[in-house]
């Protein structure tokens, strides 16, 4: 039998497992407040997200303004018309904190509520280690990057990251690296760039179970193959003791300090990770930088050029090979298990628009003005780099870049015939 009535219809709303993630006093609020206004489920899971989302941004808990608006307020004697006030009110109250910039406290890192996961399994399976890039589209101009799944889930916790919803707490070791690594169909002669910083960091595990011993054979054995190993860490050591096939690429991920405490959780500092890649570099290897994904805050449009300045500083533009841009981009899940997990975080503190893939990120506007501020910092290297945007559609290459190629294939020749041209490694293109 349906309930019949906002009591209980309550007991059911009460189900929603966000709702028993909250406080004892806010559970007690939002209680009070549907019974009160007879909310709709859907409008009691909008007052129940907005407690969560407040919590983890650090903001006046739901408790304070809701004080402040029930003494300045005049509800309706109507049902309706103050159930319809109190919810644009919520809205607009949640609307005006994301149209603000973000601001990170200048303080000691709050810890996270996610744990370091610490379960790891070497595995024999027969899961397919070789692919696409999990983003790779026609809707995009994209670099036709392929990728390899040494490793599954990440012992890392930025709060942005989509690696959250594809695994478990388990991080899983392919024990058959070798033998599926010699099994890939790769064309001879034809270059290609191969990634395994996809599902999950590519040197936080170092050397575990012989995988870097495996994947520079599989560089030296493929010298078409551009080999890249992407990071936030600065786990070094096995570069330092093992010459580097020509034909690798070391590229960190970068974002200001800030971020890193706030969002980037038991990642290497910016400092750390800098240093690593120039401590490579000097061993001849090429690196590379991925500003991925520029986060809009209040201090981003200094503190983002700081880095490139840093970066134009400390490095030859001959030892790098490619910078890349990019945002935040979320898929529902994703954000599902933000508000799950509960860490602190500012991360869904910003308004979507979805993409062309139907997922959620910065508007057109936001994108072009961080992208372009980059770019132009990044002057003396034009030319002299490889800089591309990462999963944006074209329109957002041209007034970002002031250029953009008309095929995926274009765009991958064009990385490929820069990148190579550094290596010295003769080649079919």
């Amino acid at each position: 039998m349906k309930p019949n009535n906002i009591t209980d219809k309550f007991e059911q709303y009460a189900q929603y497992h966000l709702y028993g993630k909250l406080p004892r006093d806010e559970q007690a609020l939002i209680r009070r407040l549907t019974l009160r206004f007879r909310l709709s489920f859907q409008q009691f899971r909008q007052l129940t997200e907005a407690g969560r989302d407040l919590d983890m941004w650090n903001e006046d808990p739901l408790q304070h303004w809701w004080q402040q608006l029930d003494a300045r307020t005049n509800f309706a004697e109507q049902p309706q018309k103050a159930k319809s006030q109190f919810m644009a009110a919520l809205q607009n109250h949640m609307s005006r904190l994301k149209s603000e910039p973000k601001h990170y406290a200048h303080t000691e890192m709050i810890k996270p509520v996610k744990p370091v996961k610490s379960r790891i399994v070497t595995e024999h399976n027969d899961a397919n280690i070789f692919g696409w890039c999990p983003v790779a589209s026609e809707k995009t101009v994209c670099c036709n990057l392929r990728t390899i799944d040494a490793v599954q889930s990440c012992a890392f916790g930025c709060t942005y990251c989509t690696i959250q919803t594809f695994y478990n707490q388990t991080v899983t070791i392919d024990a058959d690296l070798k033998s599926k690594l010699d099994a890939i169909p790769l064309e001879p002669g034809k270059r290609i760039h191969i990634g395994t910083g996809q599902s999950s960091d590519s040197l936080v595990w170092g050397n575990r179970n012989g995988m870097l011993d495996t994947l520079f054979e599989f560089a030296r054995n493929h010298p078409q193959v551009m080999l890249e190993f992407k990071t936030k860490s600065d786990n070094i050591s096995y570069f330092l003791e093992h010459e580097a096939p020509p034909n690798i690429v070391c590229s960190w991920s970068l974002n200001p300090q800030d971020i890193i405490d706030n969002e980037e959780y038991f990642t290497a500092s910016l400092e750390q990770r800098l240093s690593a890649a120039r401590t490579v570099a000097d061993l001849g290897i090429k690196v590379s930088f991925h500003f991925h994904p520029i986060i809009i805050y209040d201090r981003w449009e200094e503190a983002y050029p700081q880095i490139a300045k840093d970066i134009l500083e400390r490095f030859r533009p001959e030892e790098v090979f490619f910078i890349s841009f990019g945002s935040v981009t979320f898929i529902k899940p994703v954000i599902k298990k933000i508000r799950e997990q509960g860490q602190s975080t500012k991360i869904l503190q910003m308004h979507f628009v979805t993409d062309p893939h139907g997922k959620l990120t910065y508007a057109d506007e936001i994108k072009i003005k961080k992208f372009r501020l980059m770019h132009q910092t990044f002057r003396p290297w034009h030319n002299k780099v490889f800089f591309y945007l990462c999963m944006e559609k074209a329109a957002i290459w041209e007034p970002s870049l002031g250029y953009v190629y008309d095929t995926n294939e274009q765009f991958e020749q064009a990385l490929l015939d820069s990148c190579f041209a550094k290596m010295n490694i003769k080649g079919s293109k």
